[in-house]
């Protein structure tokens, strides 16, 4: 039995869109599904609190209502819930190891909140060794296609991977995107021929580093795309239509405060669509 589709839920309403997600691609995967709250129980030296038992009640409650939704909503799909009696992230983290992938609900998109990603969003992001897919509330299934963002200075393996297998199993396309193609072409380059000799080269890099990913999934269709915008702008413009955006994550220090970068920044907050950031090297 394969490993499980983790969904990370609280009380908020992306939880159950990104649960639809998860339900939907654990079906397309034949996979388990593993919904969890993570929940910080007090210390054993602390007072209990008021109301303590009606808030695990209603910790509970929510996932058996919507254990029961899912089951309605998707039949044949195999899933489980439990309370996690551990702080968010590293509940998270840990339940990540063990899974196919961990999907959560991001917040917030179109509006100055945001701007500005949760700090559990924000350190699981960075420090997950399994993919991650973010997932909004307004997300709806736009087509099969699949865009995923490839960087021609780092190592796409398993960002490519990810992304030709999610659109080999949906049915769909592949639009790779390199963005930045032709802006730098080096110290006293410049004029149109360098500009177009620096497009040239980015051209054949993305070509090889997409060519024995095609030889692996024949039956999938890939579009190349370079832009000269900036990263972060490049992928948002290349995203719309796709059901998917892929990106990958370099490996990120220990930090308080973890940096994603400006690509990944932008695309949980403004994709049209769901984000899967997967880890590299």
């Amino acid at each position: 039995m394969g490993a499980p589709i983790v969904v990370g839920v609280d009380g908020f309403a992306e939880s159950p869109p990104a649960a639809h997600w998860a339900a939907r691609e654990a079906l397309l995967r034949d996979l388990r599904l593993r919904l969890i709250h993570a929940w910080n129980p007090p210390s054993p030296q602390a007072p209990t609190l008021p109301h303590e038992d009606d808030l695990r009640y209603w910790a509970q409650r929510l996932l058996t209502d919507l254990v029961g939704e899912l089951r309605d909503a998707h039949p044949g799909l195999r899933v489980s819930a439990e309370l996690v009696p551990r702080e968010t992230v590293p509940a998270l983290l840990d339940a990540a190891r063990d899974a196919e992938m961990l999907v959560l609900g991001s917040r917030g998109r179109g509006t100055p909140g945001g701007y500005l990603l949760g700090s559990t969003g924000r350190h699981v992001l960075a420090h997950g060794e399994r993919p991650v897919i973010m997932v909004h509330a307004d997300d709806r299934p736009l087509t099969a296609d699949v865009t995923v963002g490839v960087c021609l200075r780092g190592t796409n393996e398993e960002t490519l991977r990810f992304a030709f297998d999610a659109a080999a199993r949906r049915g769909g396309a592949l639009r790779a995107v390199h963005a930045g193609a032709g802006a730098g072409t080096g110290a006293g380059a410049s004029g149109p021929e360098n500009e177009e000799s620096g497009e040239a080269r980015a051209g054949d890099a993305l070509d090889a580093a997409l060519r024995p990913w095609r030889e692996k999934y024949p039956g999938v269709p890939v579009a190349e795309a370079l832009t000269s915008e900036r990263p972060a702008l490049g992928v948002m413009h290349t995203a719309p239509g796709s059901g998917l955006l892929v990106l990958g994550r370099e490996e990120t220090e220990p930090d308080p405060v973890p940096c994603l970068g400006s690509v990944i920044h932008a695309a949980v907050h403004h994709a049209p669509c769901p984000v899967a950031v997967v880890p590299c090297g």
